[in-house]
C-alpha cells in the first residue's frame, strides 16, 4: 500500500520564514557573538542582550532545536558553525548579509505578491528612491550593505582563488568590489597577482580600510568607476560577482561588452551568481535570488550558465565554461 501524501513538506515550507526571521533576529542582536565569549546561563544572556524575560528562553531554545545553537548542563553555546561564521568579531563573519535581510529584505519580501502582479520593486523605491541611491546616501546602510556583499562573496571567493588558472595572469579588477573581500582574498592566495576594485568613489573609505585591515593594501588598490559612463580598468582577468543580476537585458550586455573591451587577447571575464541550473528545475536559490531582484531592482533578474555564456559569445568571448564555486554559486568564464 503505497504511503500516505501529508502536508507536512508543504507546512514546513510555509512557516519557514519563522525560521528565518528568528536567526536573523540572533544574528541582529548579538548572540552568536556574545556567546563567543563562552558558554552563559538564560539569565546572564538574556541581561547581556536586553531580552524581556517573557521571550528569552523560547527564543534561545527555539535556536536550539533549529540547530544554531547548543544547550548543556543548562548553559547555552555557540554549535562549531555558528561560532566560526556568525561572530563579528571573526573574519569569517557571513552574518552582514543576514542584518541586511533582517533590516530590510525580510519585510519587502512581505510585498511580494504585489511584486508579483505588478512587476515592480517592492524596496525603498516604492517612495521614490533607488536602491543603490539610497544605499549609497546613507553612511550607516553603506556600511551595512557593503558588509552584506562581503558576507555573501568570502567564501565564494576562496573557492575562486583555488579553482581558477591563476598562474597564468599577472593582473585583474573586481568590478563591483565592495568592501573588497575578494580582492584580499584573491591576493592572499597568490603572491603575485595584483589587485584592483573599482567601485563608486563613495566606498573608497570603507575599501580601503577593510584592505588595510588584511594588510594587503600594497597589492590592492581602489579604483573609482562609474561603469554606465566610464570604461572598465584594464587588467589580465575582469570579474563581476553578484553584478549582472542587478541589471535588465541590456545593461548585462552592455556590461558585458565593456568587460571584452578591457581585456587583452587571451584575457579573461568572470561572473559568478548563484546561477540558475539550465533546466530551471534544481537550484531553487538561484530562483528565489532572482525573485529578490524583482523585490529590489527595476529590471534585474537572475539566469542560467547558458544564458550568460550567449551573451558573452555575442560580445564576441571566443571560449565559455561553466564551473561550481561554492554552495548555490556557480561562475561562467568568457576568454578573449
Amino acid at each position: 500500500m503505497a504511503q500516505d501524501v501529508t502536508p507536512d513538506a508543504i507546512m514546513q515550507l510555509a512557516f519557514g520564514c519563522w525560521g528565518s526571521k528568528t536567526l536573523l533576529s540572533a544574528v541582529e542582536l548579538g548572540v552568536f557573538t556574545e556567546l563567543a565569549k563562552g558558554p552563559a546561563s538564560l539569565d546572564a544572556l538574556r541581561d547581556r542582550l536586553g531580552i524581556h524575560e517573557r521571550a528569552a528562553r523560547d527564543f534561545f531554545d527555539a535556536l536550539v532545536a533549529l540547530g544554531m545553537l547548543e544547550r548543556q548542563d543548562g548553559l547555552y553555546a555557540n554549535t562549531t558553525a555558528t561560532g566560526l561564521f556568525l561572530d563579528r568579531a571573526k573574519p569569517s563573519y557571513v552574518g552582514g548579509m543576514l542584518e541586511m535581510m533582517s533590516a530590510r529584505l525580510f519585510r519587502f519580501w512581505a510585498e511580494l505578491t504585489e511584486g508579483l502582479k505588478t512587476g515592480q520593486p517592492q524596496n525603498e523605491s516604492k517612495h521614490g528612491d533607488g536602491l543603490f541611491e539610497t544605499l549609497y546616501s546613507d553612511p550607516a546602510r553603506l556600511e551595512q550593505f557593503l558588509s552584506a556583499m562581503t558576507g555573501l562573496s568570502v567564501g565564494i571567493a576562496r573557492s575562486l582563488a583555488h579553482k581558477f588558472p591563476w598562474e597564468k595572469y599577472q593582473s585583474f579588477v573586481d568590478v563591483g568590489a565592495a568592501q573588497g573581500a575578494l580582492p584580499v582574498v584573491l591576493a592572499q592566495a597568490h603572491q603575485r597577482l595584483k589587485g584592483t576594485g573599482a567601485d563608486l568613489p563613495v566606498v573608497k573609505p570603507v575599501f580601503e580600510r577593510y584592505v588595510a585591515s588584511n594588510g594587503m593594501q600594497d597589492r590592492v588598490k581602489f579604483a573609482p568607476l562609474d561603469f554606465f559612463k566610464e570604461p572598465l580598468p584594464r587588467a589580465d582577468v575582469i570579474i563581476m560577482g553578484h553584478i549582472l543580476h542587478d541589471w535588465d537585458l541590456p545593461t548585462k550586455q552592455m556590461l558585458i561588452r565593456k568587460a571584452y573591451d578591457a581585456l587583452p587577447d587571451g584575457g579573461s571575464f568572470i561572473v559568478f551568481e548563484a546561477l540558475i541550473d539550465d533546466e530551471r528545475r534544481t537550484n531553487a536559490f538561484g530562483l528565489l535570488m532572482s525573485l529578490n531582484m524583482l523585490i529590489e531592482t527595476p529590471g534585474g533578474f537572475d539566469y542560467s550558465g547558458a544564458d550568460c555564456s550567449g551573451w558573452m559569445r555575442e560580445a564576441g568571448f571566443k571560449e565559455t565554461r561553466v564551473e561550481h564555486l561554492a554552495g548555490p554559486d556557480s561562475m561562467v568564464i568568457g576568454v578573449k
